[in-house]
C-alpha cells in the first residue's frame, strides 16, 4: 500500500516525517511525498487531493467530514506563535494595510482575535502575499505591517523590521492554552485501522528523529535551502515538541478552544461535537 502525503519543505516537518519516508519505520506503509506550502496543502484538504496532509488548524471546520485528525504529528506549542511585523514600533494598526500569507491559517485566526481585542476600529486592508515576500514588502513600505509565522520570528530583525505583536504570547495570556498552528490529517476513507497504523507511524517517526537527529539532517537540509542550519535547528527545536509525539489533553483543548472562538467571530463554521475524535482515543466529554 502506498499512500499520497504532503507536507511542508520546512524543518519541522521534513525532520518528523524523515524516518517514514526514507522507509525506516517498521511496520509503515510506503509514502509518495509531496512538498507544499501550507497555503497549498489547506486547498488541497478542501478538493481531498491526498490520504494525508499537514494543514492549518484553521481549515479543519472545512474538511473534517472527509478528513480525521491524527493525534500526533502537527505543530503545537507555547512561545512559537506569528508576529505582526512593522517597520516603525509601536505603530497603530487602525486603518493600516496588513499582508498575511493566508486567510485559511491559523495565523490569520489569531490575528483576528488579537485584533478583535487590541484593536479598535480594526485594521484597514489586509491584503494577501507569498510568504516569502511579506517581510520584504513591509521593510519596503508597500504595506504597513505584516503577518509572519515560522523562521520569521528568527530572522526579522535582518530586515530592519521591530515586533508589533506577539500573537502566541496574547493567545497563551489568554487562555494558558498551548498555540495550534499545524494539523496532520488523513482520508476517513481509509478504516480505523489504517488511521491507527499512521498515527503509530508518525510516533514512531518522531522518535527517532529525537533519537539520532544527525540521521535527519541530510533530508532537513536538502529542504531548507537557503535556510542557515542554525536556523533550522532552532526552528526544529520551537516547533517539534511534546505536543507532536501525542497532542494529549491541552493540545486537545487548545485546538477546540481555537476553532469554538473563531467561529463565535463568524470566522469559521462551528465544529461538531465530535469532529476532532480520533476514533476512541480520546474522549471529547
Amino acid at each position: 500500500m502506498t499512500l499520497r502525503i504532503a507536507y511542508s519543505p520546512c524543518p519541522n516537518d521534513t525532520f518528523v516525517f524523515d524516518a517514514w519516508a526514507h522507509g525506516r519505520v517498521p511496520g509503515a506503509p510506503t509514502i509518495d511525498v509531496t512538498f507544499a506550502d501550507i497555503d497549498i496543502t489547506n486547498g488541497m484538504a478542501e478538493r481531498g487531493e491526498s490520504d494525508i496532509l499537514k494543514v492549518s488548524y484553521a481549515v479543519l471546520p472545512w474538511v473534517l467530514d472527509e478528513y480525521a485528525l491524527l493525534p500526533c504529528g502537527g505543530a503545537l506549542g507555547r512561545g512559537c506563535g506569528p508576529l505582526v511585523l512593522s517597520r516603525a514600533p509601536g505603530l497603530d494598526l487602525r486603518g493600516k494595510t496588513v499582508a498575511v500569507p493566508s486567510e485559511r491559517s491559523t495565523a490569520y485566526l489569531l490575528f483576528r482575535l488579537w485584533a478583535a481585542d487590541l484593536v479598535p476600529g480594526g485594521v484597514g486592508e489586509v491584503v494577501v502575499l507569498p510568504f516569502h515576500e511579506i517581510m520584504p514588502a513591509v521593510r519596503d513600505g508597500r504595506v504597513d505591517a505584516g503577518l509572519v509565522i515560522h523562521e520569521a520570528r528568527f530572522t526579522y530583525p535582518s530586515y530592519g523590521l521591530h515586533c508589533l505583536a506577539d500573537l502566541g504570547e496574547h493567545w497563551e495570556s489568554s487562555t494558558s492554552l498551548p498555540i495550534p498552528l499545524g494539523a496532520i490529517i488523513a482520508k476517513r476513507s481509509l478504516g480505523d485501522d489504517t488511521l491507527r497504523l499512521l498515527a503509530d507511524s508518525i510516533r514512531t517517526s518522531v522518535r527517532m528523529a529525537w533519537d539520532d537527529p544527525e540521521a535527519s539532517r541530510p533530508y532537513v537540509r536538502e529542504h531548507a535551502q537557503e535556510m542557515d542550519p542554525a536556523v533550522a535547528d532552532q526552528h526544529i527545536g520551537l516547533y517539534v515538541n511534546e505536543f507532536t509525539a501525542d497532542l494529549g489533553e491541552d493540545g486537545y483543548a487548545a485546538v477546540r478552544g481555537l476553532l469554538t472562538r473563531a467561529a463565535a467571530e463568524g470566522l469559521v463554521p462551528p465544529l461538531g461535537r465530535d469532529a476532532l475524535r480520533f476514533l476512541s482515543y480520546v474522549s471529547e466529554d
